[in-house]
């Protein structure tokens, strides 16, 4: 390989030891001994077009395959060159790729995260930032680069909380900026609780257009609860149905915050991005915690990795911690050696270190799934700690049914759902059996949109076929004797006798939900919550236009078709958010489905007793028109408290067995009719009618009204 030197040396700025790469054709040469391993132009006539565009570009590293030294850069071998096309290196970046975190102690260092209504841009501001700090490049096309997850792409929100850390050059001093991207939907609000964990501000963003919505409220209270700055944004301002003066207004009137401290903004276009990272930088507290105390780190997010296993997210609290170090999980007293260290760059970036402040990842070969729980206090061998508060449990609102397809594909099945639910801890997992569906599992979800998403994300990423049944919550019984007993399960609810002898109430889980709509919409809004058994506690006005509205609701409401119904009575202008609002009594009852008298476990519903008629004759129906016919007569009934409430029949198939009589007298065809009457009887008592799974997917699709 050719080491040049002398004539070259006003165009490198060679260093003593240098190894130099270049081509005499194209003029290119690179220090491969430099920290940065910036690429110079070397101006020569005999440059091609292709290599004249690389030298351009600005190349900053480049890595080779193992080619011949004659024809090291030449273009014919250029197919044989893997190049990584990015800005300048920052100084941070050594010369095996790792970033030097020593450099930054916690003054310099900022931990805020994106809260925001679903669709009010937060990942779009994201990428902004990322471009504007030189993570990525802003040539590329740029969407939604801290949504990783294929389902998050197709429905275009966010469902899993990303970070990035970024470097930025601030009146002369650099600073390391962590950011969490959150998502806006009430169905992930655990992740936004866990991510403003680690973080010591936030940005409130809110859309100039449609105002603050339900979800905008409820997030500013999670992070004004956890004592964070709150930097208010208006983003899509310069949409032309961008109202930022209105919408201040609001922001001032409902959180009491300044309007001249509000940055407006457009992250589509950029316009306003300039403000965001320095007013960061000068209005959000710098992280609390010393060097000099023991290493402590707060696990607040985990995934699996085939190749190194359990992949931990900490917040680093007090310490230092490195490669090589021993640490132990508070939680499990488990002694782990860390293997690698690093920042979210956007992707995994090896430091070597991380220190008090920092936000990162930690590969530590955990191996075992259950050995990572989210909320855990991790510290160094010999040096215990007190533990951090963690996470407060995230109680599950709707409960499913999880059942293979293919009862042969139930191991991989588990394997899947373990690996998923390390991911989503908000997810609680129980197995059960249904006689109907075989082995399966039960588990929780915070919403419906939560139990869909965690669904295709078994179907995209493990490819996984299965059924889910309906989604039921959980439900409180409080015996005579002062006990109580909570029911997941339809098939766990106590029959009619023992409701009438031993059951003195049951109970059933309220929310408190907040609606934001257009004045227009109150008389529509209010019939839509009087007709869910909701109890109207207040509405406000908020603006001139927009009304805010309380309601108290049973949450087995809102878990069928009340978002629906939300938006279509709102035209689509109505947001919806609501949390835990505790049990309370209600007159419940248990509804089963007998075929021919006999109850299927997996079709049976708790309800309240005001909807059983309805929704036992709209099943009915909805099962005959799925059950295939059978050579006897099929008796679908709906029942509760011993009583059937409605009753399809599915008649059976007939051979015509009176076709071969052409005459005679009639007592022929009736001894062939009663004969074949007989055999229907036999094959009735021995027979067992087929459920298919159209069945069961009926059952999860809305009624037609």
């Amino acid at each position: 390989m050719p080491c040049l030197s002398g004539n070259l040396t006003e165009h490198t700025a060679l260093t003593p030891g240098s190894v130099i790469l270049a081509d005499a054709a194209c003029g290119l040469v690179c220090d491969l001994h430099s920290t940065s391993c910036a690429w110079h132009a070397v101006t020569t006539p005999f440059m091609s077009p292709t290599m004249k565009l690389l030298a351009e570009c600005g190349l900053s590293s480049l890595a080779m395959a193992d080619i011949g030294a004659e024809s090291v850069l030449r273009e014919n071998t250029w197919p044989m060159l893997k190049t990584v096309m990015r800005p300048s290196e920052s100084p941070e970046i050594t010369k095996r790729k790792e970033v030097d975190l020593t450099l930054y102690p916690p003054e310099r260092i900022r931990n805020f995260s994106i809260i925001a209504h679903i669709d009010h841009g937060k990942s779009t501001l994201a990428d902004r930032l990322l471009e504007w700090t030189g993570v990525i490049s802003k040539e590329s096309k740029n969407k939604q680069v801290l949504d990783k997850l294929k389902v998050e792409r197709e429905r275009g929100i966010t469902v899993k909380a990303q970070s990035a850390s970024m470097f930025f050059e601030y009146k002369g001093e650099r600073y390391l900026l962590n950011l969490i991207d959150t998502p806006g939907h009430v169905d992930f609000s655990y992740e936004v609780s866990r991510s403003l964990a680690a973080c010591q501000g936030t940005i409130l963003l809110v859309d100039a257009a449609q105002g603050i919505q339900a979800q905008t409220v409820a997030n500013f209270y999670l992070a004004f609860g956890e004592g964070l700055e709150v930097i208010p944004m208006l983003n899509k301002v310069d949409l032309p149905t961008a109202e930022p003066e209105r919408t201040a207004l609001q922001i001032e009137s409902a959180f009491e915050m300044d309007a001249g401290d509000i940055i407006k903004l457009s992250a589509k276009t950029g316009l306003g991005i300039d403000q965001v990272l320095p007013a960061i930088i000068e209005r959000m507290p710098p992280p609390a915690g010393s060097i000099d105390k023991p290493f402590k780190a707060l696990l607040f997010d985990t995934w699996y990795d085939t190749y190194v296993g359990v992949v931990c997210l900490m917040a680093v609290k007090d310490g230092l911690i490195k490669r090589g170090d021993k640490i132990v999980s508070s939680h499990s007293g488990t002694k782990y050696e860390v293997s690698e260290v690093g920042i979210m760059h956007p992707e995994q970036t090896p430091t070597g270190t991380l220190q008090v402040g920092q936000v990162g990842y930690i590969v530590c070969n955990m191996k075992s799934i259950s050995e990572a729980h989210v909320g855990d206090t991790f510290y160094r061998e010999k040096h215990p700690v007190e533990p951090l508060p963690g996470f407060v449990p995230a109680k599950s609102m709707v409960f499913a049914g999880v059942f293979p397809i293919d009862a042969g594909e139930f191991d991989r099945l588990n394997e899947s759902i373990q690996k998923l639910t390390l991911n989503d801890s908000s997810v609680s997992v129980h197995k059960e059996t249904s006689a109907a569906l075989g082995q399966g599992w039960r588990l929780g979800f915070l919403g419906t949109l939560h139990m869909d998403v965690f669904r295709q994300r078994l179907e995209e990423e493990y490819d996984a076929n299965v059924l889910i049944t309906s989604p039921t919550v959980p439900y409180q019984i409080k015996y005579k004797d002062g006990t109580m007993n909570f029911i997941r399960t339809p098939a766990d609810f106590p029959d009619a006798n023992t409701m009438q002898d031993f059951v003195e109430s049951t109970l059933e889980p309220y929310v408190m939900a907040t609606l934001i709509f257009p004045e227009k919409y109150l008389g529509n809004m209010l019939e839509l919550c009087s007709s869910h058994r909701g109890d109207i506690l207040n509405h406000t006005f908020i603006d001139e236009t927009r009304v805010m509205l309380k309601c108290r609701l049973p949450m087995a409401e809102i878990v069928t078709d009340f978002y629906d119904k939300l938006k279509s009575k709102s035209q689509g202008f109505a947001s919806f958010d609501y949390e835990d609002a505790g049990y309370d009594s209600s007159d419940l009852v248990k509804m089963e489905v007998l075929l021919n008298g006999e109850a299927v476990d997996a079709l049976a519903a708790v309800m309240h007793k005001s909807s059983v008629v309805t929704v036992g004759r709209d099943l009915a129906k909805r099962l005959k028109e799925v059950i295939r016919r059978q050579l006897f007569d099929i008796i679908i009934q709906t029942a509760a408290n011993g009583k059937v409430v409605a009753r399809e029949t599915v008649k059976q198939m007939r051979k015509n067995v009176t076709a071969k009589c052409y005459g005679g007298d009639i007592t022929r065809k009736m001894k062939l009719l009663n004969r074949q009457k007989e055999g229907k009887k036999r094959m009735k008592k021995i027979g067992k009618v087929e459920l298919p799974q159209e069945a069961f997917l009926s059952i999860m699709t809305k009624s037609s009204d």
